[in-house]
């Protein structure tokens, strides 16, 4: 059980589970806007958008994680993410990103109707806040 101070995280996908343990605060891409969920924070349950998922541990270290979408379910000692997809940021491959965005840009521009214009639209909006990921990683690296 956490104590009084932290909250326990789970990210959790498809693919498996990212992270679970405790922490002194969440701060995630809701729906409505981005949260951030201290200990003993009010139950909440909301979507999730695409973008990124910050775990601040104990000892004041972040963790942090993509997320292409999912929901999210707060508790007063439990928060748990359950994502669409999710990938450690670290583990990101910004030339991958970009090489795919140009694809899904392309896709788009073509007219003749073979994709479903929805989901392109859904993809370049997951692949564009990677990057923004990626990039703001970067600049807190240097």
């Amino acid at each position: 059980m956490a104590e009084a101070h932290t909250i326990h995280v789970d990210i959790v996908s498809a693919e498996g589970e990212l992270f679970s343990g405790d922490a002194a605060m969440v701060f995630a891409p809701a729906s409505q806007g981005d949260l951030g969920i201290a200990p003993r924070h009010a139950p909440l349950l909301t979507l999730l958008k695409a973008g990124e998922v910050t775990v601040q541990t104990t000892d004041g270290q972040k963790h942090h994680f993509f997320v292409g979408g999912g929901a999210l379910e707060v508790q007063p000692n439990k928060v748990t993410v359950l994502a669409d997809t999710a990938i450690r940021a670290k583990d990101l491959d910004e030339a991958a990103a970009l090489q795919a965005k140009q694809r899904v840009e392309e896709a788009l521009k073509d007219k003749s109707g073979h994709i479903d214009q929805a989901e392109a639209l859904a993809e370049l909006v997951r692949l564009t806040e990677q990057l923004k990921l990626i990039a703001r990683l970067r600049k807190t690296r240097s």
